[in-house]
């Protein structure tokens, strides 16, 4: 390589480097956050495309993978669009999904540090956490950054993944204060859907260290669990903060059949896709058009003045979005999304870093498995955030992934 290539190189690796700080720094800081990775992704692409075309031919197949899982839902949205006649404008958060496969190969070919991702992750928790403070303490009933409070959360509990997960060695110290701040941003975020998934973060985090015995760290996480039970029991701030009184009073209602509840309108678009589904198996209603489905099926939404859960724009679940939009090709699709990469990610975390705490690839898995949480309570991909998020952490982690398996195989 001539000395003007070389150049091009150390700046392509500059970029990557201070892309992968950006992204999880700034996803929640700034409105437009993804949005300095995104430049900084293209003018250190542009630097070298040569290699990335190279090192997309030499990861091969699970490249191809990762593109696939990408294209299929993105064509089937589109063929659901287009199929039943609806906007296909709709379709503007999906093909965030594209970058997968091309922020893959840029990291494996670029090779910035993981560390950088941690870094950035801290920095973005504390930032969250005096963002949500402040709104709090401004009068907000629930902290949400600049847009949707369980957006916030869902992107709060991903960077607390990259916090525990990306650590560089004995940095254990810091993960816990970017776990604190981000467990103080989901609380004043009001989000009741982040919570399995910080526990599980939480569960695997004790149980999978090499602290003590098994047996002292299943002892551990069950105190730990029965402190912050006993908590959030007897003291009125902590309950009313996380909505469990508004969620013991939505079972009340829905008893009484009356779903103009949060819990409520979340049970009743259940029951709603169901029916959807059972009557339109393999076309569904119409990509992001759930709320077709919610007119033909209850007579509340038909009227001249529908109640206000009628149009809230998507299923809040993520398997019954797909299926009661796009039918059978859509549960598939939304398989392979998250499907795809957690196997790719599993295979190389066999072959990664000692640690089982630490590494691109537990840290991938770990994203996908509360994507997969969150998306009990909130329909992901309905959101350029969580998207655009998604998108970029699982081709990141993938690429980075391959690179600590290459380094790791025995030669």
């Amino acid at each position: 390589m001539n000395d003007r290539g070389e150049t091009r190189l150390r700046w392509a690796q500059a970029g990557a480097s201070a892309a992968l700080w950006c992204l999880p720094a700034l996803v929640l800081t700034l409105p437009k956050g993804v949005l300095p990775f995104g430049l900084l992704l293209l003018a250190s692409t542009l630097l070298v495309p040569g290699r990335l075309l190279a090192g997309a031919r030499q990861i091969g197949r699970p490249l191809a993978l990762a593109a696939f899982a990408g294209l299929f839902a993105l064509g089937v949205a589109f063929a659901s669009s287009w199929t039943l006649s609806a906007a296909p404008g709709q379709v503007d958060s999906m093909d965030r999904l594209l970058g997968l496969p091309w922020v893959m190969a840029w990291a494996y070919v670029l090779g910035p540090s993981r560390g950088q991702l941690w870094r950035g992750a801290l920095f973005g928790l504390v930032a969250a956490a005096v963002l949500a403070g402040y709104q709090v303490l401004a009068g907000a009933e629930r902290a949400s950054g600049w847009g949707n409070a369980i957006v916030f959360a869902d992107v709060v509990l991903a960077l607390m993944v990259l916090v525990v997960f990306c650590r560089p060695p004995r940095r254990w110290r810091w993960a816990t204060v970017g776990l604190a701040c981000g467990t103080v941003a989901i609380l004043l975020s009001g989000t009741r859907g982040a919570w399995p998934g910080l526990l599980l973060v939480l569960v695997v985090l004790v149980l999978g260290s090499g602290w003590q015995s098994r047996r002292s760290r299943i002892l551990l996480l069950g105190a730990a669990v029965a402190v912050v039970a006993a908590l959030v029991g007897t003291v009125p701030g902590l309950t009313e903060r996380m909505r469990l009184s508004e969620l013991q009073q939505d079972i009340v209602r829905i008893d009484r059949g009356d779903h103009d509840s949060s819990a409520g309108a979340r049970l009743e678009r259940l029951q709603v896709a169901a029916r959807a589904f059972a009557a339109q198996p393999w076309s569904g209603v119409g990509f992001a058009h759930f709320d077709r489905a919610m007119r033909q099926r209850l007579s509340d939404c038909r009227r001249l003045a529908p109640a206000l859960r009628c149009d809230l724009g998507h299923a809040h679940n993520d398997l019954a979005e797909w299926a009661a939009t796009m039918g059978v090709p859509g549960v598939a699709a939304l398989a392979c999304l998250y499907g795809i990469p957690l196997w790719l990610f599993l295979r190389l975390r066999r072959s990664a870093v000692a640690d089982p705490l630490r590494g691109a690839a537990a840290a991938g898995a770990m994203v996908v498995a509360v994507y997969v949480l969150c998306g009990l309570t909130q329909s992901m991909f309905a959101h350029q955030t969580t998207t655009s998020l998604y998108a970029a952490l699982t081709g990141i982690l993938l690429g980075l992934a391959l690179r600590e398996a290459r380094v790791a195989a025995p030669s």
